[in-house]
């Protein structure tokens, strides 16, 4: 017998370079998108490269396995940014030497940039001489880097103005710029004035998580990211104060970041330290763990462009409060997985909270349930598809979170 035409094959795999400014081992949700995207792409048979900056002084080729898959990562001489905790960055005026070198080793069918700052404004300037296909996607905020860039604050509006017109620059030299939601591509075409930009969801493999429906599990909030300005975990720390006695009510923040100290010496303040426990940094199974023993996550960041650390409270079945701002209202449907609040508004939480915290168990059972039906439209298998689709220059049409296959 014979076997069936080659026409139903898939297409030749490709050769991708991806570069990023932040790369695992770093914990934040570009560098475990690069992560999830490029393991996802090695799983299906391409051949990817990571461009990122050094995690220590050790540079060069290597072979890392991430997220389970082998994969070639560059990395490059990197400088420690001592303002901030652990970031380190590429020396900027070695990047475009350092990308045509690469470039012309690789022979790329097409290079995809997760952010314009130093690795994506070299590969781009670079690909573009040569010919290749360029995909950008948007995971930042200036606003975001302002705590930790020496510039007196009077200066700051000026300084995000620059990074925005360097942001247009280096995603103008793209065939196709994408970023995780909708309202974050509104967003991105409004300060760059670029035209046209995608809305990819990150994605996530729900299959990984655990969700747990016990009517009887402790009244334990959950945070998860980094702790760090913009994700007010202090409005957070303070609704817990706020919180009735007879809830019994403890949080677990997971994550750390330049702010942990400060906020353990306001929990001190609070005399919260018998109610709030910092783990730190995880293992991705120990976070699984996490999730499925609390009863709600919180979010109060005002600066998400997704999160992914919602969408793993979501695939773990847990309901979610969060900040009605930027992205999370596209993760959190009020009243239906979950509530939103006025950001930074302490009362307005803590009430949300205590909400969640005294429903009766088939209430609470919705909301669970609702996350879990929600998330299945952040499939990963279907961001993958996207941007294969993208990389061979395909029209795509962006998927839409709210539509599933079931």
């Amino acid at each position: 017998m014979t076997k069936s035409s080659s026409s139903t094959q898939r297409p030749a795999p490709l050769r991708i370079v991806i570069g990023c400014d932040t790369f695992g081992p770093n914990v934040n949700g570009a560098a475990k998108f690069a992560e999830r995207l490029a393991a996802g792409l090695v799983e299906r048979g391409h051949e990817v490269h990571i461009v990122a900056p050094a995690a220590s002084r050790k540079h060069g080729v290597f072979t890392e396995t991430h997220e389970g898959q082998p994969m070639i990562v560059h990395r490059l001489t990197s400088w420690r940014w001592y303002p901030h905790d652990w970031l380190r960055f590429a020396l900027p005026w070695n990047i475009k030497k350092n990308s045509a070198r690469i470039l012309d080793a690789v022979k790329p069918d097409v290079v995809h940039f997760q952010s314009h700052i130093i690795v994506g404004r070299g590969l781009s300037i670079e690909a573009q001489k040569r010919g290749i296909r360029i995909i950008g996607t948007n995971h930042f905020m200036p606003e975001n880097l302002l705590d930790f860039a020496v510039i007196p604050r009077f200066l700051h509006d000026w300084a995000v103005r620059l990074a925005w017109a360097a942001a247009a620059r280096t995603f103008g030299r793209a065939e196709a710029v994408t970023t995780p939601t909708r309202k974050a591509a509104n967003f991105l075409e409004e300060y760059t004035h670029l035209t046209d930009v995608h809305a990819i969801s990150c994605g996530i493999d729900a299959h990984h998580y655990k969700p747990v429906f016990n009517s009887q599990a402790p009244n334990r909030i959950i945070f998860v990211g980094r702790v760090t300005g913009e994700k007010k975990i202090d409005v957070l720390i303070r609704a817990l104060k706020m919180l009735p006695a007879d809830l019994d009510a403890h949080l677990e923040i997971v994550g750390g970041g330049d702010l942990l100290n400060h906020h353990k010496h306001l929990v001190q303040q609070l005399g919260l330290e018998d109610r709030v426990f910092f783990t730190g940094y995880v293992t991705d199974e120990q976070l699984r763990d996490a999730l499925s023993q609390s009863k709600v996550f919180a979010m109060p960041s005002i600066a998400e462009l997704q999160s992914i650390a919602t969408m793993e409270a979501m695939a773990s079945a847990l309901p979610v409060v969060g900040a009605n701002a930027m992205a999370l209202p596209h993760l959190i449907h009020d009243g239906e997985n979950g509530f939103l609040f006025e950001p930074n508004n302490v009362s307005e939480l803590a009430e949300k909270l205590e909400h969640v915290l005294r429903l009766d168990w088939p209430e609470l059972e919705k909301l669970k349930r609702s996350s879990l039906d929600f998330i299945k439209g952040h499939d990963i298998t279907r961001t993958l598809d996207t941007f294969e689709a993208l990389y061979r220059g395909e029209q795509v049409v962006d998927p839409d979170p709210e539509l599933t296959d079931d």
